[in-house]
């Protein structure tokens, strides 16, 4: 019997596609594209709700992997327990990696530049010249140290920064440097100019960046979240951006999408893009050859990449 696939893109705009799998096209739509029970591989379509995405979860009773197409996996896990035992689910680890971190330069240098002001002044025909801190000669700390902070810590190379911090879950070194454990935070924090949030969100991080973390960043720091709004603890940095004290570059926020009338929208020092990491003409080329190698190891029976977890294990 062969192997029913559902995707979020048409099977004829993907080259590769191993044969002996039944591909069904759907992103999310209200009618599924057929029985939910036959679904033995589930690619969650890509920027839906987690309504959407865990829609069909319950009714997956012969799903063996599921694959989302974001690094991060917050919006499928509602829908973790209502999957039968065994089943993989795995990450689009490597695909957001040079979009992100395109992302990630743009907000810094816009923000330090202060282009955002440049942008006002010339919708109102005004010249506002000034001096500006660069990017050259900071100290950059990287919080959430995987493959997408690797990929910032690369292009901030060219940028002539006087150091570059690196922390995750756990140390280990690389070949740039060592990766600090996430609790050498309160004494990496102060050094830093520029505090880069790119950390999954998880029990552990939710509302990592609070008072206490944010009260140890210097005078005039950059805080850019690229991760999820709540890695931040959108309150403690309101009262800190309306001190003064600190700037922010935002591409998420909690709540999300921010409401109209959302005092953050307003702040003082702060940036905002409408999580824009990974949406770029980048994603589809990496993610088709993501699902392309995925399919092949699920054909051929061969570990599948970016595991994240199995359910009931």
């Amino acid at each position: 019997m062969t192997s029913e696939v559902w995707l979020p893109f048409d099977p004829a705009d993907i080259d590769g596609l191993p044969e002996g799998l039944d591909y069904r096209f759907w992103d999310g739509e209200q009618d599924f594209p057929a029985d939910p029970a036959n679904c033995a591989l589930y690619v969650v379509p890509y920027m839906k709700s987690s309504e959407v995405s865990v829609r069909p979860m319950a009714e997956m009773t012969s799903v063996r992997v599921v694959q989302t197409m974001s690094a991060g996996i917050d919006h499928v896990q509602p829908g973790l327990g209502l999957l039968p035992e065994g089943v993989q689910l795995c990450n689009a680890r490597g695909v957001h990696d040079a979009s992100t971190a395109e992302l990630t330069l743009t907000l810094i240098l816009s923000s330090l530049r202060g282009i955002p002001d440049f942008v006002r002044g010339q919708e109102r025909e005004e010249w506002r010249s000034g001096f500006r801190p660069a990017l050259a000669d900071t100290s950059v700390l990287i919080v959430g140290y995987g493959s997408v902070g690797a990929a910032i810590e690369d292009r901030l190379a060219p940028f002539e920064v006087a150091r570059v911090a690196r922390v995750a879950r756990s140390a280990r070194e690389t070949e740039r440097g060592p990766v600090h454990p996430i609790t050498a935070l309160p004494e990496l924090l102060p050094d830093a100019d520029v505090v880069v949030l790119i950390t999954p969100l998880t029990e552990q991080t939710k509302g990592l960046a609070g008072a206490d973390f944010l009260a140890r960043m210097k005078d005039g720091a950059l805080l850019v979240n690229v991760a999820r709004g709540g890695v931040v603890d959108t309150k403690a940095l309101l009262a800190e951006l309306e001190g003064g004290r600190i700037r922010a570059a935002l591409d998420v926020t909690d709540p999300e999408p921010l409401p109209k009338g959302h005092p953050l929208w307003h702040a003082p020092g702060v940036l905002i893009s409408p999580h824009v990491g990974g949406p770029t003409s980048a994603f589809y080329p990496r993610a088709k050859r993501l699902l392309v190698d995925q399919f092949h190891r699920f054909v051929n029976r061969q570990p599948m990449r970016n595991v994240v977890l199995t359910t009931g294990a």
